[in-house]
């Protein structure tokens, strides 16, 4: 049955108030929980996290004070929903564990959204950021191995397979290259509009948390890695938050925002193993349901427009987690050379690129290669997780004498 939830009545905003004891939700056991349980749980932070962060830059340019009151309200329960959902993240879980799963989440979340995206030039956006997320996950999964001598299929559960993307070197684009065209918010599909929210929520999510755990690290290497990664993970955030539609009112965003949360925490309700998560996604669905209410009445008072007009009909195909190895490499296969100029993409590295290349790395190596040279000396090769065969990219594969898992 078709699901809107415009149609849809939540729970009273004067009813949604949790005492520390609700709140106080059991942790993820990381030894035995779906990967991709994980997975949801680290995504619907990035979107809370997105929806408190932009109310509050909404409050402080709204000059009505009734309404930045009923921010005010609905923003403390977004922030209880965060606590609930971020807190179920193992604390047994190392800072890297946790890194490692960011980027599972970077990986396949973005894979799937570009196999669902109907505008062709936000998929190129999604298909050109997975490359590099997925070279991400394979720096991180060899620092993994070289300062905590275990290995990422206990994180990833051979759901992604871990092997050079575009390598991560290579990320580092002239600021202007990394600000694409955005979609015109009169004729994007509105699905396209929730696919670009949630990418960038969750590539938001990913740079904060690389900005404050990189200098935790003792090991050099380590700092630097989160460093490097950290400064790629802004050129993401860049990439795909100017995929939004600039002309767009702040009530239109905020009903965007709300009509995101109901469609992510919907989907995963749908899409969950595990029946205590998926008491919470209902739960936190029907809490989302009445905070679009609230956005959709701000909208019609102030902006004198009907939600409706611009929403989807019915909510859309659930998003959902699941393995994209063989779009993956075929994405490998055809795209790795690619980088970006203005607003389009090239295969030949343009003069900018190139001194900006020169720039900041400053003729010596980047971290990125530094730990990939460190694991091979230590241990004889990197460290790499492919289920599927060798790497689609010739000159990415091992030497034919290293080519077996250790």
């Amino acid at each position: 049955m078709a699901f809107n939830p415009l149609e849809q009545q939540g729970i009273p905003l004067d009813q949604q108030l949790r005492n520390w004891r609700e709140l106080n939700v059991p942790q993820l056991d990381p030894d035995h929980s779906d990967p991709y349980a994980r997975c949801r749980v680290i995504t619907m932070n990035g979107i809370e996290m997105e929806a408190v962060w932009f109310s509050h830059q909404f409050s402080r340019h709204c000059p009505d004070l009734e309404a930045r009151r009923q921010l005010a309200e609905v923003r403390y329960i977004e922030q209880q929903q965060q606590k609930a959902v971020n807190w179920l993240l193992p604390g047994l879980a190392s800072v890297l564990e946790t890194t490692i799963a960011y980027e599972q989440v970077a990986v396949d979340l973005t894979a799937w959204l570009a196999r669902m995206e109907p505008d062709p030039y936000i998929k190129q956006a999604l298909e050109f950021g997975v490359l590099e997320d997925f070279d991400h996950l394979y720096r991180y999964a060899n620092l993994y191995e070289l300062i905590e001598h275990r290995k990422a299929e206990k994180i990833v559960d051979a759901l992604t397979e871990v092997m050079p993307g575009r390598p991560t070197r290579l990320h580092h684009r002239h600021p202007i290259d990394n600000v694409r065209d955005h979609y015109d918010k009169e004729k994007a599909a509105p699905i396209s509009k929730l696919h670009t929210l949630t990418i960038t929520a969750a590539e938001q999510q990913t740079m904060n948390f690389y900005c404050n755990v990189g200098p935790q690290y003792m090991e050099p290497i380590a700092r630097q890695l989160y460093q490097e990664i950290g400064l790629i993970e802004e050129e993401h955030v860049t990439h795909y938050e100017s995929l939004m539609d600039p002309g767009e009112t702040w009530w239109e965003q905020l009903v965007n925002h709300e009509y995101n949360e109901c469609y992510m925490y919907h989907s995963f309700m749908q899409t969950e193993s595990d029946q205590r998560l998926k008491a919470i996604w209902e739960l936190h669905l029907a809490m989302e349901l009445e905070h679009l209410r609230i956005a959709c009445d701000l909208m019609r008072r102030h902006d004198g427009r009907d939600p409706a007009e611009m929403l989807p009909r019915e909510m859309p195909a659930p998003v959902t987690f699941e393995p994209n190895k063989a779009y993956l490499r075929e994405l490998i296969a055809t795209q790795l050379d690619l980088t970006t100029l203005g607003t389009g993409y090239v295969r030949e590295a343009h003069e900018r690129f190139q001194r900006f290349q020169e720039r900041i790395h400053g003729g010596e190596t980047p971290p990125s290669d530094q730990i990939i040279e460190e694991t091979t000396h230590k241990f004889g090769q990197d460290y790499r997780m492919e289920t599927e065969g060798p790497h689609p990219v010739p000159s990415l594969r091992r030497p034919e004498s290293g080519n077996k898992r250790r």
